[in-house]
């Protein structure tokens, strides 16, 4: 299955790399040819040089990591907050100093109604 916002598929992606690699077109007559810019034709062929058939297939497009995701500990706060004083998220975020709509978004993820 390809990416969502993937243009090559991967057969696609395959053949280009390829035409440039095996074949040795240039980058830019392949680019032409597969209708992509010659920036991505280098792209898979460098792949394709590197991993071979294995590396024309997608990658996760998650991220490695969320540096603004809120800690764990504050997490726990707002729930407690909710169980225990059953208060709403407008209250917890004056309390707490968050915005409401971060409070809303912890207490949906957690399903608190």
């Amino acid at each position: 299955m390809t990416h969502r916002n993937a243009f090559l598929t991967e057969r696609g992606r395959l053949a280009l790399a390829q035409c440039v690699v095996d074949k040795n077109w240039p980058l830019r007559r392949a680019a032409e040819r597969f209708n992509c810019s010659p920036a991505t034709a280098k792209k898979w062929a460098d792949r394709y040089r590197q991993t071979g058939e294995a590396g024309m297939a997608d990658r996760s497009s998650r991220p490695y990591r969320s540096p603004h995701q809120l800690p764990v500990r504050r997490e726990r706060r707002i729930i407690k907050l909710r169980f225990l004083r059953r208060w709403g998220a407008a209250r917890i975020a004056a309390h707490l100093r968050l915005a409401k709509s971060t409070v809303e978004a912890v207490l949906r993820r957690y399903r608190m109604p």
